[in-house]
């Protein structure tokens, strides 16, 4: 009966899941309400209202909806594409649009669908689609993807993303079709009746056009044809005969369709060229020809030039239009300008948003700018919608321009062309293909007048892998498929031949490779690729409904549908109708033949009310809808090719091996099998493969007793005939015969012919089955032999290797092993009939107990076996993957391991793997695959595959520079996407070797490796670190502040005072002993009412008495405003704004409260007199104090900074304080443009200087153009001499030009320069202009120049005539002004009314100024020559004439240029102080003692600052204890009373006293230090006298550095932190509140730039709790110091990064992790910048820090960890303390307890304790489950349980690794992975049982190796673990019997790989006479 198979074809397979569908969206408009009063519709011009039921309050009803309207209703279907929450749902997408309501719709087949989104728009919807942009992101070349809806309406589009974000793009042209490609939107311009009239046929205006993203403009796209020349001509599309009927994404391809000739043509789509472009704008083809041609052009162009620029001067000049609605064509143009003015007035009035990207184009550019477009050659080109190129017409392929030129069209032209930019193509269709014309002689005059537009395009491809692009032409009732295949370089395609199918409409169904067509007789046929796979019965549907007539009229109605009755006529013709199954349909039938013979069953015809199938559409995966012709709709889906795993992957090998022809004809006849009506079970599918695989080999199932037990499982197995389902329900008497041909049949009659299964029994039953088989059989004798004309029999020994290969890469999945015993039956029936005993001897070694019953074999006979095709990779001696890894272990050299790409990737990866770390090949992934791997290749497989199942992971494939192979095998195996779960499949023998490697790395794995690194080798500290980083990477979130967020407060008071935010959890960890940070706290405060204690004296009056309190509250009040400058430094970079949240600014509060009754002292009252103003700079430090908070990686947008803006005057310099403090955090930059146009208009000084001060610091060293051009328009020396005199307040001069510095900072700009230079020396003007505080502009002036021109010294390119040192020298010391140069000297022509400074420098104005100018060009450069310029005068003349603050600032720019010179001691401090001031006194002399006091104060304070600069951040002990000294020394000089304190001044020892203190904050910033802290509080009671508002500022100031930013933060010593600290603490502080003489207040802030994150905070990765952790950090080496290394206990600040070589965290508490910076100090800096998180994690059996200081508690462990007689000491209620891991601490509770029940309950328990000891303590707790394998081995081993080898195998891998690593490893060397004691008593055990089964089975043994045959007995499962164990090959064709002595066994052996221990056992079995061991041994 197996030649059935063949021939028999009439198959059938059943649709399963039928359900009715109706589109979802339909559903939810009918709840929508009724339609609102229209107000409400014109309110909501394109609300998107989200939903989630289906009863959402949309806009409008389709209630009232016309007939008409409501058919416009469409809807699209898709899989699901948006992240679902699990990945693995599989759900569908819809899109109904209806009306003017688009609803996109999900919905799972599990769960019913609901609503995602729904839009309701203006006008009706002409259509909806989904649409991918790709947005670029301007830092890589990487593109971001936005998935969007779009929505089509009369004029406009608009486009709504998933993120959120709306657009409404106008389109310029009128659109009949919009496509979605993978660039953005395609849009096909209609076509109208003007086209024609308006130009020949080669000047037709653009058809297609392309829009990248919603902001960009709509260009054309050009095409480039085929038959041109290389490089040829592109043009536009602009072909009005040519339409696109289909645009795909993946490959990118579109389909045309021309009307003309009728034919399709295949293009791809692709970005333009820089090439193309170049050339289409440079060549103008043909200018126009004649006057109606450019008249037309141009009528457009104005049109579009219009829309886009709505309201731009001339855009519409009414002459043109005369001129262009002259010509009668022009005036239905295809732009009609109403439609235009409509849509305009409509978008005007719906948002602000709309509104101002119509109206500005400055913001269009700005968007396009800021993706990061690059506007390609004509960078104009960005604004304006549509100057398409007037060389739009260029020659078409068919048509020339036959008009001669008109002259005065040539004169229009030349007049109107320049404003005519071109607009950019972006896209380009590159013709690949076109069909070619053929009219078939059938044709007649109807035909040709009939459109064969495709209706329908769409891409599928067959099972193997063939892809074709299907078009149904539905005229012609035809299914025209093209095949394609895809170049190498994937950049092409070729077409190759078109295969016609008849067809009345299909559909792709992609997951099964498959497409469904529905046949003109109405019947569904299902196809993969161009073959015919089976008719498709839909259960419920009478499938053979024919609707016949002839066909022509078939084309225009649809017809009767007919039934027939079976009679024998039509059962002919149904087999005439599908011809031989699987071969592919033949080209030549054609759809009219098809017709044709529909009129044979005319008689037959009568009516039916059935309905019928008349479309099928939304195909998703394998589900497809029916349109039935009475409108309802089905969905049905069809089956997969396979459900199981095995027979998937058995398939999947076939198709590998095989000729494609071959394969195909083997998945079709499978997939009809298993797929037919009344189908199989999922369990008995494997079953039913065997059986199926093996008949199609030639085999008969029947004769096999194994295969036929196999039936038993089906109920009716339609293997051998698969029948086809009635088409009516009378039966027939066919349908008698067919049951008593059946398996079925035969089963049940032989059924009670089985006897014990017994050889002998086999054949009994084998004879009774020959006698009751019925005629049809055709069985010949009684031997089974194989049918040799299957179509499988040739292909037998290939066939047979794959699926060998298939099983090897099964067991090396312990979730496959199930699988891989049910394979190894089929293995070893193909093993033995192909004689391939070594095959058959090694799966009877795997599955000693399942294969010792197979004994069949179908004999084949040698001529046969000579016809086979044998592939020259089948080896006599079969690979084995255990083998092979075993040898490889044992250092052997192996062949390399054949594998079949694709299929085998656990093979490769395990093969490479061991080759990589086993044998110590570093290039075994890379270069020298082949020799471990030989790929198998069929010939027609390419290459392709191979990439595909790669899983995907995100590490990329990283260059190895580590050192060690357990390194390299680590992050190879991630690269290939292998993870801790695959791991845990992999046989526990395989994988050891693996999970050492992951042991070695686990010590000290590198800081910068990939989260999946980390998580493989099962450091959760280390994966955690790597997960934030590539959080950060993603998102501009600060994703680690979720361990360290700040406690929530309750109290109102607590949150007043705007320091709740610093993060308790880490300052309680650094300063654990006390409560400085509360003090701290407690002091900066200022929100809160100050004590007011004054004692009323009898005399003092009740009215003088509140005067007395009010003075001493004004007094106190100068403190408090001092405080915010210091509070923004001790908050600074704490808190994360809330962006719904306004942000909170504390109070400045300056009232009282008066003990004992607490009354309110308020400076209000009137008493005193209180300055004006005196609040405004404080508020202004309270905004900059709260802004500051801001961390730099808060989520701040625009919007949110406006939104902060507060209505209230009083604070309104607030709100300028905050905009600088965003400045200064970097946040400015998101401010708009227009917002800041906005804050600058209003002229509030504060504002525009906090404003501009911010600007410039957020783009600090960018020469930002439009930062340049806003600050400039405040300083008139950057404005041209003829500007208009604008009247800048000097404040906001001095802001801007301390602006331009920082934007030029370290450029060395020559202009500003040159600038800023004469602007130090600005004379003051004629009326009183310049005259008022010119010495903060001086100083402003010289500071900005300096940071201009930061360190470069001498260096300064270009510069040399402007003599920038010299002029600086003569600012500082004075003489002779030069003249004025350039555009200022008519500016400073006359001289000042006010101020008469004659030709001389006023040296008070601008020496400090050049001091410091000259200080930050030379910093650090060591400059000797200039530094003498700076150096004191020694002789007292000439010390007199210099102010003593300028000896102090000399003394500090002289120190910071000799920057190396600097040493932290009282020596050098006292080195810069002249001789003469040091020296003893001359009495003779006359000396003002107040001079020489002054000028030592001041020197010593400028040397002391510059000390501070020379070690801010570095908490250097030297620095500190010399600054603390002289504090102590000026305190002492301020507390003593008398002549010494008077002489100098107060205020001179004060402003000393105040630099010191910041010099010793510097040095000390972020530490908190103690002795600081206490001078500061000590100064801040110091209220009264001379303790003025400036003094308090920078005691405070000093108190906030100490804490900067809550200790997390610190100052750095680069060249641009020096020059901000300079600004910051310029050291003259101002007297009042309100004063900015000599330096502008705003600038105290500019400490912030020179502050970083320098802390490092381990956080337990358990806990997520920060914790201490012993850190070691090394330095380089320096010319003060040799490398050094220092422990720290962290958190700890670390010095400056550029000074270390690494840091490590070290043990024993914590695992280990080095970060080393020579490899760059990137990964340390995104660590810190993210508050400096760094997880740690516990070792076990350690207890942290905080609970064991001493570590005392952890002592017991560690004793324990030395491997001594720890397991006795070991209790298991100890196990909490070693780890804490759940699975460990059950499996203690349940298995290392005792319990009733249990066998052997000591031993076992015992055995399990010493176990998870030896993993707890060697923290390897991934070993549990192998120690607890190998006891199971060697237990079921010891008491004969084995029934396979499978696991002996993983012991003897075990073994092996042991041998080759362990046992030659010095003693001492602890890093092995399995304990050493415990191996060699489990092999032991293993040697014991075999020893004792070899003694008592010797004759066995010795009866197998001569290769005697073995009686079933003998053949136990004990003899195949014993040959396994002790690794012997097959030995049945050697000659090792017969030896006579040992040497020669040996010298036999020797070849065979034995080991020599194993060959002393076998000796006396393997020799003739058989003497003893003892015997041999003595020899």
């Amino acid at each position: 009966m197996s030649e059935v198979v063949y021939e028999e074809t009439a198959t059938m397979i059943a649709a399963g899941e039928l359900q009715s569908f109706v589109p979802f969206g339909r559903d939810h408009c009918k709840n929508h309400p009724n339609a609102f009063n229209l107000q409400l519709r014109e309110l909501q011009p394109a609300s998107e209202l989200w939903s989630s039921d289906c009863a959402a309050g949309l806009v409008g009803s389709l209630q009232e909806v016309s007939l008409q309207e409501r058919e416009k209703e469409s809807w699209q279907l898709r899989k699901g594409s948006v992240d679902a929450l699990e990945q693995d749902v599989e759900f569908e997408e819809e899109l109904y649009a209806a009306g003017n309501v688009v609803v996109w719709s999900q919905g799972s087949r599990t769960q019913g669908s609901n609503v995602y989104k729904a839009f309701t728009v203006d006008s009706p919807v002409e259509q909806a689609l989904w649409c991918n942009f790709a947005v670029p992101q301007s830092k890589n070349e990487e593109e971001k993807v936005e998935h969007t809806v779009c929505i089509v309406q009369n004029g406009c589009v608009n486009i709504h993303s998933v993120t959120g974000k709306d657009f409404l793009s106008p389109l310029p042209i009128q659109v009949s079709k919009v496509w979605p490609t993978k660039f953005g939107l395609m849009l096909e311009r209609k076509i109208t009746a003007a086209d024609g009239q308006l130009s020949s046929p080669g000047e037709s205006l653009p058809t297609v056009f392309s829009m990248l993203h919603p902001i960009d403009e709509v260009a054309p796209v050009v095409c480039k044809p085929t038959g041109s020349m290389e490089g040829s001509c592109v043009e536009y599309m602009s072909d009005t005969t040519m339409k696109i009927v289909f645009a795909c994404c993946q490959p990118s391809i579109v389909v045309s369709y021309d009307t003309v000739q009728g034919t399709h043509s295949v293009w791809s789509l692709r970005k333009v060229t820089h090439e193309e472009r170049s050339t289409l704008l440079r060549c103008p083809a043909e200018p126009f020809s004649g006057p109606l041609g450019f008249l037309a052009t141009d009528f457009l162009m104005s049109h579009l030039r219009n829309f886009s620029r709505l309201d731009s001067p001339g855009g519409s000049k009414p002459a043109r239009f005369n001129l262009a609605s002259a010509p009668s064509g022009a005036v239905s143009s295809p732009l009609h300008y109403s439609s235009l003015h409509n849509h305009q007035s409509r978008i005007l009035m719906s948002s602000p948003g709309i509104h101002s990207r119509i109206h500005s184009p400055s913001i269009s550019n700005m968007a396009a700018l800021s993706r990061a477009h690059s506007p390609g050659m004509a960078a104009p080109s960005l604004s304006g919608m549509a100057r398409f190129n007037t060389t739009l017409h260029s020659s078409s392929p068919r048509g020339h321009h036959g008009v001669l030129h008109s002259p005065n069209s040539t004169t229009n032209e030349t007049v109107l062309l320049p404003e005519l930019e071109p607009i950019i193509p972006d896209l380009c269709m590159e013709q690949l293909w076109s069909e070619t014309v053929v009219a078939p002689a059938t044709f007649n005059s109807m035909d040709r007048e009939m459109s064969s537009q495709a209706s329908k395009v769409f891409l599928t491809s067959d099972v193997c892998e063939n892809r074709y692009l299907c078009f149904l032409v539905e005229s012609h009732q035809q299914l025209r498929c093209v095949k394609f295949v895809e170049s190498n370089d994937k950049s092409q395609f070729i077409f190759a031949s078109v295969t016609c199918i008849a067809a009345k409409d299909a559909e792709p169904l992609q997951n099964i490779d498959a497409m469904l067509v529905l046949e003109a007789c109405g019947s569904l046929v299902l196809y993969t690729g161009i073959t015919r796979v089976s008719t498709v019965f839909v259960p419920g549907l009478l499938s053979s409904t024919f609707s016949l007539t002839n066909h022509r009229a078939s084309l225009y109605m649809p017809l009767e549908h007919v039934s027939t009755p079976t009679d024998a006529s039509s059962r002919r013709l149904q087999r005439l109708d599908e011809a031989a199954m699987p071969s592919p349909v033949s080209e030549l039938r054609s759809a009219y033949m098809k017709h044709q013979e529909g009129s044979f069953l005319d008689d037959y015809t009568f009516q039916q009310a059935t309905p019928y199938i008349h479309a099928l559409r939304d195909p998703v995966c394998n589900r497809v809808t029916l349109e039935l012709s009475n409108g309802t709709m089905l969905r049905i889906s069809i089956p997969d090719i396979a459900t199981s795993e095995l027979v998937r992957k058995c398939l999947q090998a076939i198709r590998f091996i095989l000729p494609k022809e071959a394969a195909m004809k083997v998945l079709v006849k499978w997939y009809t099998i298993c797929n037919a009506p009344g189908g199989i079970s999922a369990h008995a599918e494997w079953n039913l493969f065997v059986t199926c695989f093996l008949t199609l080999m030639g085999y008969n199932t029947e004769r096999l007793t194994w295969t036929r037990n196999l039936q038993f499982e089906v109920p009716l197995s339609p293997v051998i005939a698969a029948k086809k389902a009635r088409p009516c329900d009378a039966g027939s008497d066919e349908d008698w015969e067919y049951l008593l041909g059946s398996h079925y049949h035969h089963q049940m009659s032989s059924f009670s012919g089985f006897g014990p299964e017994d050889s002998s029994g086999v054949k009994e039953t084998a004879t009774a089955d020959t006698e009751g088989m019925s005629s049809s059989s055709s069985l010949s004798s009684a031997s089974p032999t194989l049918d040799n004309s299957a179509p499988l029999f040739a292909h037998m020994p290939a066939l047979f290797y794959v699926l060998h290969l298939l099983y090897q890469e099964l067991l090396l999945n312990e979730l496959h092993r199930e699988r891989a015993s049910s394979l190894v039956c089929l293995l070893q029936q193909l093993a033995r009939d192909l004689q391939l005993e070594e095959y058959v001897d090694l799966y009877w070694r795997d599955y000693p107990s399942l294969i010792k019953g197979f004994t069949e074999s179908c004999l084949i006979d040698q001529t046969l076996i000579g016809q086979m095709q044998h592939p020259s990779f089948l080896r006599a001696e079969p690979p084995c993957v255990f083998s092979w890894l075993s040898s490889c272990l044992r250092g052997e050299e192996a062949p390399p391991f054949p594998y079949l790409p694709g299929i085998c990737h656990r093979i490769r990866l395990l093969v490479l793997s061991y080759a990589l770390y086993i044998s110590g090949d570093d290039n075994a992934t890379s270069s020298n695959v082949a020799k471990y791997l030989v790929k198998l290749s069929a010939g027609q497989k390419s290459c392709a595959s191979e990439q595909q199942y790669k899983r995907q992971s995100s590490i990329n494939q990283v260059e190895f520079c580590s050192e060690s192979l357990a390194e390299q095998l680590v992050v190879w195996l991630t690269s290939e996407g292998f993870t801790l779960k695959d791991l845990e499949s992999v046989p526990f023998g395989v994988a050891l070797p693996i999970r050492d490697a992951i042991y070695h790395c686990r010590e000290q794995p590198c800081a910068d490796w990939s989260e999946e690194v980390c998580l493989l080798i099962g450091r959760q500290d280390r994966t955690r670190q790597a997960h934030k980083m590539s959080l950060a990477k993603n998102k501009a979130t600060l994703s680690s502040s979720l361990s360290l967020e700040p406690p929530a407060t309750t109290e109102t008071d607590e949150e007043e005072d705007g320091m709740s935010d610093i993060v308790q959890e880490v300052t309680g960890l650094i300063w654990s002993q006390d409560l400085r940070v509360q003090e701290v706290r407690r002091l900066l405060q200022s929100s809160r009412p100050v004590r007011v204690s004054v004692v009323q004296l009898p005399e003092v009056s009740d009215h003088e008495y509140i005067e007395e309190k009010e003075n001493k509250l004004l007094q106190l009040s100068q403190r408090t405003m001092g405080l915010p400058v210091g509070r923004g430094l001790f908050t600074l970079f704490s808190y994360q704004p809330v962006p719904t949240e306004l942000l909170p600014i504390p109070k400045l509060n300056l009232t009282g409260r008066a003990p004992p009754r607490n009354t309110m002292v308020d400076l209000n009252s009137g008493n005193i007199d209180v300055p004006a103003n005196m609040t405004s700079w404080p508020s202004f430090h309270n905004g900059v104090a709260a802004g500051l908070k801001i961390a730099p990686a808060s989520q701040v947008d625009s919007a949110w900074i406006v939104y902060n803006k507060n209505k209230s005057q009083e604070m309104a310099n607030e709100h300028a304080g905050f905009l600088m403090a965003l400045g200064l955090n970097g946040h400015l930059t998101k401010l708009a443009t227009l917002n800041i146009h906005d804050y600058l208009t209003k002229g509030h000084e504060m504002t525009s200087i906090g404003l501009l001060l911010g600007v410039a610091a957020a783009r600090i060293g960018t020469m930002d153009m439009s930062t340049t051009r806003l600050l400039s328009i405040h300083i008139p020396a950057l404005l041209p001499p003829t500007s208009t005199e604008l009247d800048v307040p000097h404040n906001i001069q001095v802001a801007s030009v301390i602006g331009i510095g920082l934007v030029y900072q370290g450029t060395g700009h020559r202009h500003i320069a040159e600038v800023l230079q004469s602007e130090i020396g600005r004379p003051p003007g004629p009326e009183m202009e310049y005259c008022t505080d010119r010495e903060s502009y001086s100083l402003a002036a010289g500071l900005a120049l300096g940071m201009v021109c930061l360190g470069q010294g001498s260096n300064l390119i270009g510069m040399s005539d402007l003599n920038v040192p010299e002029q600086m020298y003569q600012y500082m010391v004075g003489g002779h002004r030069r003249a004025q140069i350039g555009a200022s000297r008519e500016r400073h022509k006359s001289p000042s009314y006010q101020i008469k400074e004659g030709d001389t420098i006023n040296v008070d104005v601008t020496c400090p100024g050049a001091t410091l100018a000259l200080a930050m060009i030379y910093l650090k450069t060591n400059n000797r020559s200039i530094a003498d310029w700076l150096k004191p005068p020694d002789t007292w003349f000439l010390l007199d004439f210099i102010k003593p603050e300028f000896l102090l600032l000399r003394t500090l720019a002289r120190c910071i240029i000799m920057w190396d010179d600097i040493l932290p001691n009282t020596e050098w401090v006292k080195s810069n102080i002249p001789k003469i001031i040091r020296g003893t006194l001359d009495s003779s002399q006359d000396i003002n003692m107040e001079t020489r006091t002054q000028a030592q104060d001041y020197i010593t304070a400028g040397a002391c600052m510059a000390l501070g600069l020379r070690f801010a951040g570095s908490a250097n002990s030297d620095a500190f204890d010399c600054l603390y000294e002289f504090a102590k020394s000026f305190m002492k000089a301020m507390s003593l009373s008398g002549a010494a304190a008077a002489q100098p001044g107060y205020y001179n020892l004060q402003t000393a006293l105040s630099m010191i203190l910041l010099s010793m904050s510097m040095v000390m910033s972020g530490t908190g230090d103690l002795k600081v802290l206490q001078l500061c509080r000590f100064l801040h009671y110091r209220t009264g006298g001379e303790m003025n508002y400036g003094f308090h500022m920078a005691h405070h100031m000093t108190l906030g550095m100490l804490f900067l930013g809550g200790g997390r933060y610190n100052l750095s010593t680069s060249n641009s932190a020096i020059a901000a600290l300079l600004c910051a603490f310029y050291p003259h502080f101002p007297s009042h509140s309100t004063d900015n003489r000599y330096h502008l207040q705003a600038l105290r802030h500019l400490t912030v730039l020179a502050a970083e994150p320098r802390l490092l905070v381990p956080v337990d990765v358990d806990s997520l709790k920060p914790c201490y952790a012993l850190l070691e950090v090394t330095y380089k080496e320096t010319r003060w110091y040799a490398e050094t290394t220092v422990e720290l206990m962290a958190p700890t600040m670390l010095p400056e990064l550029h000074l270390l070589r690494r840091v490590r965290v070290k043990g024993p508490r914590y695992w280990e992790l080095s970060i080393d910076l020579n490899k760059g100090a990137q990964h340390l800096k995104s660590v810190l910048s993210r508050n400096g998180v760094l997880y740690v994690k516990l070792r076990a059996g350690q207890l942290s820090y905080k609970d064991d200081p001493q570590g005392w508690k952890s002592l017991p462990t560690s004793a324990i960890n030395q491997r001594n007689s720890g397991v006795r000491a070991f209790k298991l209620e100890a196990i909490s303390t070693f780890t804490s891991e759940p699975a460990l601490l059950s499996f203690a509770e349940f298995f290392c307890k005792a319990s009733d029940g249990m066998k052997h309950r000591e031993e076992t328990v015992a055995l399990f304790s010493t176990m998870l000891y030896e993993c707890v303590t060697q923290e390897c707790p991934e070993m549990l489950p192998t120690y607890i394998a190998i006891e199971q081995v060697v237990g079921a081993l010891c008491r004969g349980e084995l029934q396979h080898s499978f696991s002996l195998w993983q012991m003897r891998l075990v073994l092996d690794l042991w041998d080759g690593r362990v046992l030659r490893r010095p003693a001492n060397c602890r890093d092995a992975l399995l304990s050493s004691e415990f191996l060699p008593i489990m092999k032991n055990k293993v040697d014991v049982a075999l020893d004792g089964w070899h003694k008592d089975n010797s004759s066995a043994l010795r009866s197998y190796m001569r290769g005697e045959t073995l009686s079933e007995d003998a053949r136990s499962p004990m003899l195949a673990c014993f040959l396994v164990s002790r690794s012997l090959p097959y030995l049945r064709n050697t000659q090792l019997h017969g030896c006579t002595s040992f040497g020669d066994l040996l010298s036999r052996s020797s070849k065979l790989g034995i080991q020599l221990r194993d060959l002393l056992r076998l000796a006396p079995v393997l020799l003739e006479g058989g003497p003893d061991l003892q015997t041999l041994l003595a020899h």
